[in-house]
């Protein structure tokens, strides 16, 4: 599970964020690729590769992309709070 208190810096305000790449409890974003590619519209890179959430899903279609990309995750970097 995504560890809330590292949210990535660049995360817009919501209940979808990804972790900060410094978390050291092994849930930190190791830049794989996964969500950003997957899901480009809510997800984005930094100038590092590490994923951070620019768009927070609404509807139930968007909502349901953004949940496979939370269950592809290799290292449970995004997280839902809510």
């Amino acid at each position: 599970m995504a560890n809330k208190n590292m949210k990535h810096k660049l995360n817009i305000p919501g209940p979808w964020y990804c972790t900060d790449p410094d978390d050291d409890s092994g849930e930190g974003c190791i830049a794989c690729n996964v969500c950003y590619t997957g899901a480009p519209d809510f997800f984005k890179e930094d100038e590092d590769g590490n994923a951070y959430v620019v768009k927070q899903p609404l509807t139930a279609e968007e909502i349901e992309l953004c949940m496979e990309q939370l269950e592809a995750c290799p290292v449970a970097s995004i997280g839902k709070d809510g």
